[in-house]
């Protein structure tokens, strides 16, 4: 998979630093990368500091990692729908309604871990599948127009990101 970096009329803003993060000269590197930062840094988290917040209000551990797999989700139907010129505009979504909503507190870490490898896995085969007029198409959700490469890209991105927060904010 060769899908370089997005122009920047490619990306909104709101992602312009997801897509900065990413670590790679190549889409497909730069999703490796990113999968592999996750599984090693939320993989590493002590049974007795899943349910830990850094601040009242903020999502715990396992929360995060059932965020970063439900937006995973987001971002490959956006870009498979994109990829497949349809020009329909799709919403936004709100991560801090699924997340309560999705009950992270039933779920383990290792179950998690395992749904992140195989959602990831997914996003991988659909974006080897994309070829380069695919990953240049550009489509609108939550009212802003973003490229196929550029949710790719974000993807990566949003999953360093967080692995930084881990670090961080949570000290883990």
């Amino acid at each position: 998979m060769t899908g370089t970096r997005p122009a920047p009329e490619e990306v909104p803003a709101f992602y312009r630093g997801y897509v900065d993060a990413a670590v790679g000269a190549d889409l497909g590197e730069a999703l490796q990368h990113a999968a592999e930062a996750v599984i090693a840094a939320f993989g590493a988290v002590p049974p007795d500091r899943v349910d830990h917040r850094y601040a009242p209000g903020k999502w715990t551990v396992r929360e995060v990692l059932l965020h970063l797999n439900d937006t995973e989700r987001v971002f490959a139907y956006r870009a498979l729908r994109f990829a497949r010129q349809d020009a329909t505009p799709l919403p936004g979504f709100d991560e801090d309604a699924y997340v309560p909503a999705a009950r992270a507190a039933r779920r383990t870490m290792a179950e998690l871990l395992e749904e992140h490898r195989a959602v990831h896995g997914a996003t991988l085969a659909l974006f080897r599948g994309f070829d380069q007029e695919d990953l240049r198409r550009m489509g609108t959700a939550g009212g802003k127009t973003i490229s196929v490469r550029a949710i790719g890209w974000a993807t990566a991105g949003h999953a360093l990101h967080h692995v930084r927060l881990l670090h961080e904010r949570y000290l883990i």
